[in-house]
Formats: C-alpha cells, sequence, structure tokens
C-alpha cells in the first residue's frame, strides 16, 4: 500500500514523477518530411540527420523513394535523441511534419501529434497526370480542395507556406525546400550558424549562397507569421485548390536546357508536342493539351514547365 505524505499523495508516486520525466527526455524527436520525387525530400532529411549526429544525438533516418523519379511519393523518417531505437515514427508520432507538396502533407496528417505536432507545408500542388478526369482541354481535375485555412484547425500548430513562389523570387525554384528548412529550424533547439553550416555539405557548392538566403528567408517567415499573421497571409496561402474553374494551359519550355531526348513527344496522351527544326521540343497542337502535366515530371532536364492560367485572371493555378 502507498502511503499518503502531508499532502495527502502517495510518497511511491512523488518518487515516480522523477523517473517519468527522465523517460520522457530520452524520447527521441520525431520528424517526417514528405514530397514527390524531385523536391529534395531526402537532401532535407539528411541535413537535419547530419545536424544532430554532429551534436552527438543518436539517429535514426528511414526513407522511401516512392516510384524512384520526379513525381513519386517520397518520405523521410528522421528520429534523434539520446537514445533512439526504432527508424520508423508511428502514426500519431510525429512532432514535426514538414512537406513540400500539398496533398502529401494532407495525406500524411495522421502521422502528426494530435495536441503538439507542428504542420510546415507548402502551398505548392503538383498535379498528378491522373487527376485529369478525361481528355478535354480545361476539365475538373481530381485533387484536394481543403484550404490551409481548413487543415491548420485540425491541428496544434500549422504554417502553410508558398515556399516555391518565394524561391522563384530568388532566382531558383529549387531552393523551396531550403525555405521549409529554415522553417523547420525555428522549432528545433540548433543553432542558425549549426544549421547553415550542415547544409553547406549538401547542396552544390555553387548553389551555397542562394540555398542559405532561402535558409534565412524561410527563417523569417515563421518569425512573421508568429507575430503578426495577417500580415503573411496570401492568396496562394488561403487557398490551395480552388473549385474548379475553366483553365488554358501554356507550356513553358526553356529551350537551353531541352536536350532533344524526345521523350515528352514519345509519350505524351495526346500527341500535341513534338521536335521543331532544332530538335527543341514545343508545344506543335496546343488546342489538344489537357494540362496533365506528364511531360513537366518526366523532362530529366526540367526543361518544361506547365502552366493551368485562368482565363478571366490570367494567373497560373
Amino acid at each position: 500500500m502507498n502511503r499518503p505524505n502531508a499532502s495527502g499523495s502517495s510518497i511511491e508516486s512523488e518518487q515516480l514523477r522523477p523517473i517519468a520525466a527522465a523517460a520522457k527526455a530520452r524520447e527521441p524527436m520525431n520528424v517526417l518530411i514528405v514530397g514527390v520525387g524531385g523536391q529534395g525530400v531526402i537532401m532535407v532529411s539528411k541535413a537535419l540527420a547530419s545536424l544532430a549526429q554532429s551534436k552527438g544525438f543518436e539517429v535514426k533516418q528511414s526513407e522511401v523513394h516512392g516510384m524512384a523519379k520526379r513525381g513519386g511519393t517520397v518520405f523521410s523518417h528522421v528520429r534523434f535523441g539520446p537514445q533512439v531505437w526504432s527508424p520508423t515514427i508511428p502514426k500519431g508520432e510525429a512532432d514535426i511534419l514538414v512537406a513540400l507538396e500539398w496533398a502529401e502533407g494532407l495525406r500524411w496528417l495522421a502521422y502528426l501529434k494530435p495536441d503538439t505536432g507542428i504542420f510546415i507545408c507548402d502551398t505548392k500542388r503538383i498535379v498528378p497526370p491522373f487527376a485529369c478526369l478525361n481528355r478535354r482541354p480545361g476539365s475538373p481535375l481530381r485533387y484536394s480542395r481543403e484550404t490551409p485555412a481548413e487543415v491548420k484547425a485540425h491541428v496544434a500548430e500549422g504554417y502553410a507556406i508558398d515556399a516555391t513562389h518565394m524561391a522563384e523570387e530568388l532566382g531558383n525554384e529549387r531552393v523551396g525546400n531550403v525555405v521549409l528548412i529554415g522553417a523547420l529550424s525555428t522549432a528545433l533547439d540548433f543553432s542558425a550558424e549549426d544549421w547553415e553550416k550542415s547544409l553547406a555539405q549538401f547542396v552544390p557548392k555553387k548553389t551555397i549562397a542562394v540555398n542559405l538566403d532561402a535558409f534565412r528567408l524561410g527563417r523569417n517567415w515563421i518569425a512573421e507569421a508568429r507575430t503578426n499573421p495577417a500580415k503573411i497571409e496570401s492568396p496562394a496561402t488561403k487557398t490551395a485548390a480552388p473549385a474548379h474553374v475553366p483553365y488554358s494551359v501554356r507550356l513553358e519550355i526553356t529551350a537551353e536546357w531541352c536536350k532533344s531526348c524526345d521523350i515528352c513527344v514519345k509519350l505524351c496522351p495526346e500527341r500535341c508536342l513534338r521536335l521543331n527544326e532544332e530538335r527543341i521540343a514545343e508545344l506543335a497542337q496546343p488546342e489538344k493539351c489537357t494540362g496533365c502535366r506528364l511531360c513537366e515530371l518526366l523532362c530529366p532536364d526540367f526543361a518544361i514547365k506547365v502552366h493551368l492560367d485562368s482565363p478571366k485572371q490570367g494567373v497560373a493555378a
């Protein structure tokens, strides 16, 4: 029988409290990073794992590459702490969920801790080819329609960041993942200087400067969001997938990047692409293009970008 003390609680229960607190301190930090192939999910997880290991933590990292190409699902579990046994994060146990693509973020929400989990997500939408319900240009796309406001209402702490657009303004769309690393850094007890040293190990040396700018931009964005949420609201963070409206398709083809591999021409479902006299890809029959994005996903040189423009507003969806 437990003997009560002067306050009425049992002595044995009080003795167990430090033990429970110590066990809590030994629990690993669980960070889940998700996205699609080509976005740099693995780089984000490696930078975090390397930083945690350099600080003396035991680290376990587990990753799945999905289709192992751009467009396929990619996710990585990173767990670090004084002692880590399993490399995978159980459902409902992720302390932080970082998503590089909107629908992938929603797909993994069940892994986030319901009461304390932090959700950091790019509002970028990578609509897969099979999202086209039919082959007519401008047809409705089968894609998640939840808005950031609706999602944030169901998480303890959530941030919807237009990271890809922010990266474009820096002159390099590919550093959108580093904008999210900057956001992630504010939720972990590592200094900005340590983060920057870790990043420099995993990005191409020629891009270190722009990647550090992206990191600082994401870090400052979170600081701004926490002090003045209204100031950082934008149309992209208010709605990630609006109700269907007719759209027109516009292909942006960077001729300097095209290597004449002919993949986009051969695999276009509508046969509306061709190689011109200089063997550069071009949209030969724009009226047939459905905006399925297959050419964008398959181009090994990132030479094609598909824009779905609203006829009234003339802005890319």
